[in-house]
Formats: structure tokens, sequence, C-alpha cells
């Protein structure tokens, strides 16, 4: 089960966590998490007095006064320009780079040091699902009837079985690729510019409705359940992890402006009864302030309020419902209505889990309609472009269950033994969930040790490809975009933050990058960057770390 506190408000971002004590709009916004400035790299060899000058000692307004670090063997002196930015002179740098090819250590230091990674965690739990059920496994979603057909009446009712399947459908571009967006929904509450795909989140759910009319079942006397005990009830910050997903178990709301003084529009997607928008966003004038907040005061209501300004694109808000089961059920019913098929029951009312036969029984019945998932490569590849926490905990709880067990948590010692059989050392990490939320551990030669077992494998171009890529796609789109590194580094992201009540400044406990280069030489290269406690005075410092780290991997690729 997860370990929350609630002195802790914590907020999922792309490659961020963003956590607050007290006050929760006193907390940084999400926008700091991919936003990094777009300077370029210094080249090798470059001097420490320039306009090379690390972002951190700009406008964000670091806040520090000890002592700049020694030469780092390996490490180009002007990396160390960066490192040695006041923002972090509270904390400790790690830095591993190895030979791909040989293992030979290039770079190290604190390299054996444990120190908080955020979301390259998702290496580890994406990386061990892709080891144990390989990049080309599906998970499948079957629909099941009790009773008998006759005349097209089925008399008994239909059960879908929730396996964790991501999208359902939802994000499946023409091509069988996965969909996503740089600035993907899943932090649209926080970031500003995130933006949805096109895909109809109802894709999978409507497939499934047309089997089951043409099976024969043209209208339904009995109930339709969602079985979602796959694993046992688990939670993250920002929701339920569960079997069954619908459009990552989030509604969006597309905020437009209308004329200024009147109400704006929105529009909902997916529609499923009862929910329903009460739009009490002003239109301001233009340049005005754009602020809007989300709130559900009950089941199926959703309120907005707040500003936005006239000349605004249009912004997204996302509301997690806090049961998937209820509002899948509701959205089959409602595309079986659509395929042509009746059904007798309450479409609204609460999943009817008691009902349900036993785990066994249900698997025994007949199968009327059946879903496959996108293969794990492209699962991973979102989980991984866009840091999708909830995503990264499913592949957890898709571990346990493999091991035969519904506790979530039992995956963490599942993927530990994967690691180890693939020649990983698992006490190189404490991990307490798949995701990286605050408490867990790794060295920075551990996550490097991790990256270089990953590219010895027959599909290792796959697993490359699902990383983010430095000035390119995912959490790294806008770091260090001009850099003659970008688009030659692949790698995690992970960032933990804090706001400090106490002097009114920005704390990050971690910022990380995990993944391959390849180095200028041509020469190809795992590595590990992780910086601690970092203190700014705004929020424009976390724009900066992510481009100091940017920076520094940068660095070390045009240096070898």
């Amino acid at each position: 089960m997860r370990r929350t506190s609630l002195a802790v408000v914590t907020v999922a971002l792309a490659g961020v966590l963003v956590a607050c004590t007290g006050d929760p709009a006193a907390a940084p916004s999400s926008s700091a998490s991919n936003a990094g400035a777009t300077s370029a790299a210094p080249s090798s060899g470059s001097s420490a007095s320039s306009s090379t000058a690390s972002a951190s000692s700009s406008s964000s307004a670091a806040i520090s006064t000890s002592a700049a670090a020694q030469q780092i063997p390996g490490l180009d002196d002007s990396a160390l320009e960066v490192m040695n930015g006041a923002a972090y002179d509270g904390g400790q740098w790690a830095i591993s780079v190895k030979d791909l090819e040989t293992g030979e250590q290039l770079i190290s230091h604190n390299a054996g040091l444990f120190l908080q990674p955020g979301s390259v965690v998702k290496t580890y739990s994406s990386g061990a699902v892709w080891a144990k059920f390989g990049p080309d496994s599906t998970v499948t979603t079957p629909v099941h009837r009790s009773g008998e057909v006759a005349g097209g009446v089925l008399t008994g009712d239909l059960i879908m079985v929730g396996q964790g399947d991501l999208t359902m459908g939802g994000q499946t571009k023409p091509d069988g690729t996965i969909d996503y967006t740089n600035l993907d929904h899943n932090d649209a509450n926080d970031i500003p510019g995130a933006t949805l795909v096109t895909e109809d989140p109802l894709t999978g759910l409507d497939a499934l409705a047309k089997q089951v009319k043409d099976a024969g079942i043209n209208q339904i006397k009995g109930d339709v359940l969602i079985d979602d005990r796959l694993w046992d009830a688990d939670a993250l910050e920002n929701g339920p992890i569960t079997p069954i997903i619908i459009n990552n178990n989030l509604i969006d709301f597309s905020i437009t402006p209308g004329a200024v003084g009147s109400k704006a529009e929105a529009v909902m997607r997916p529609v499923v009864a009862p929910w329903k928008v009460d739009v009490q966003v002003e239109t301001v004038a233009a340049g005005g302030t754009t602020n809007i907040t989300i709130d559900s005061p009950a089941h199926g209501q959703v309120v907005l309020t707040g500003s936005i300004a006239a000349d605004s694109d249009p912004i997204i808000r996302t509301w997690a419902f806090d049961d998937p089961a209820r509002f899948a059920r509701t959205a089959f019913i409602e595309a079986l209505e659509r395929a042509g098929v009746t059904v007798s029951a309450d479409p609204v009312a609460e999943n009817p889990v008691a009902d349900l036969p036993a785990k066994d029984a249900v698997t025994a019945l007949p199968v009327v309609a059946e879903r496959e998932s996108l293969p794990l490569s492209e699962e991973a590849k979102y989980v991984l472009k866009i840091s999708y926490n909830r995503g990264a905990q499913t592949f957890i709880c898709r571990l346990a269950v493999s091991a035969g067990s519904t506790d979530c948590d039992d995956g963490l010692t599942e993927a530990a033994k994967i690691w180890k059989g693939e020649g990983l050392d698992p006490t190189g990490a404490v991990l307490i969930d798949g995701s990286g939320l605050t408490g867990n551990m790794i060295t920075a030669d551990n996550e490097a040790d991790l990256q270089r077992i990953m590219a010895q494998r027959p599909d290792a171009d796959e697993w490359k490809a699902t990383l983010p890529i430095l000035g390119v796609d995912g959490s790294l789109e806008m770091v260090q975009a001009k850099s003659p590194a970008a688009g030659k580094v692949f790698a995690k992201t992970g960032t933990l933050g804090l706001f400090d009540i106490y002097n009114n400044r920005i704390v990050l406990p971690t910022k990380a990058l995990g993944g391959y280069m390849d180095a200028a030489s041509g020469r190809k290269l795992a590595f590990t960057i992780i910086v601690t406690n970092g203190v700014f005075a705004d929020i424009q410092g976390v724009f900066a770390a992510n481009d100091d780290v940017g920076k520094v991997a940068a660095i070390i690729q045009q240096s070898y």
C-alpha cells in the first residue's frame, strides 16, 4: 500500500514532483517541469569566465554562499561552471559515465552515494516489465457473459475484466503506435501549455461494444459489471492505481475565452453520464490574468472557476475521478447503446462489485468480446516520454500479479528479482514505488549499469526509443534545444521539489537524468547525473535546474 503523509501535499508532474507543506497554492506550478532555457552547452575546454554561466546564477536569484567544487577526473572543466552555481552550494552532484561496450568508467563523482532520483525510478519499473514480458507483449481485456442468449437477448450479465491496459485504444494512432503530447493532460492542471491528443478516448470501449453486438447480443436483461479485482486497491498521489483505465482515468476540459466580461466556454471529453461541468470562468481583457481552478463538489459535477485572458490559447484542466470502475461501467453501457445493444440496468449506478462471481468463475464464463492493448514498448514509451506516474505504478502492479500476488508492493520485490537475474545489483537502489515519489534512492552507478544492461539486449534500440530526447521530445523537449548535443542524449528525467514556506523559496531535493549519449566522437555512453538540494528564490529556478542538468549532459556528450 502507498505511504503518504497528511503534512505533505504532492502533485505529480511530467518528470517533476512538486510537494508543498501547508498551502498548496504557494507551491511552484508544474510549468517548471519541462520548460528549461535553451542556451547551448559550452564546447569542450571552454573558459569558466564567460557567457556560459549557469542558468542557476541568473534571474532565478539562487541563494547560497559556499565554496566551489574542485576538478573532477574525466569531466570537462566547463561543466564545473554549471555545477558551481550558487543554487547548488548546499547540495551534492553525482555523476556516473560508462562506456556502453567496455564498461569503462569515464567519470565517477559521488557515484556510489544513495540519492533520490525522482522519476528516473521509472526506468527501474519500465525496465523490469520489459525484461519480464518483452517489448512485444500485450494484455487482453475480456468481456464475459453470464446466462444464456436467446433471440438476441442476454438474460444475464456482461462482465468486463480490467487487465491494466494503460490506454484502452484511446491513444492509438493509425499506424498502431501510441500518441502523446510533450505536455500531457496528466499534468494539465499544473503545466501551462498542456494539450490533448486527437484520438477518441472511448475507442476501445466502442470496439468492445461492437463485438458484443456482433456476437448476437441485442439486449441485456441483466447488469454490466467491471471486475477490477486483478490487484488490491492501490494509490499514488493523485488517484487510484486500477486495472481498469479509461482516458488515464481523467476527464478533460478544454477552456476557451469568450467576449470580455462573459463566461468562458468549456468542452468536456469524454462525455460520460452523469458528469457535467459548471463554467464559472470569466473572460478578462487581453493580456490579463489566466488562472483556472477545478473542483468536484459531488459525483458527476465539476466546477471551473477563475479567469482567462481574451487572447489566451485553450487551457486544459482535468479531473481525476476516484471511482474508475463506476466511470468505466457507465461509459461501457453508453458504448453498448451506441452499438445498438439495449441495457436494462441503471447506467449511472455504482459498479455492483458485490454481485461479481468469484474470480475463477468469471474466467470460466464465455468471452463475447476482447481488446488487446498496445505492445509494451509503446506503453513504456508513453510512461517514460511524458513521465506518467500512475502508468509506471501500474507496471509494478502487473509484476505483482505475474508473481501470484494481488499486493502491488510485491511487484517491487519481483522487480528486484528480475534485475538481479539481468545482472544488476538490486542493493544499489532503494525503491518504495515504481514512479519515483519521495523516498526512493539509487546510486548514479546503479542507473548507469541498468542502462548498460538494457543496451546489451537484442531490443536495445526499441528501449532507447522510449526515452525522452534532449531538445526534441517528451520531458526534455525544451531542455538544451539549441545545444549541439540536442538529439544525441536519450534519458529519463527526474525531479523532486518543495516550497520552503519558512524562507519563501523553492527547494529541489533532486534533479536527475539517466540514460544514453551518442558522444560527439561516435562513442556510445551510459550516464547518470543527479544534483540534490538546489535552492532558488522563485519558480524560475526550477526551469534553470532543468537546463543546468541538461547542460552538464551536453558538455559530457561534446567532450567524448
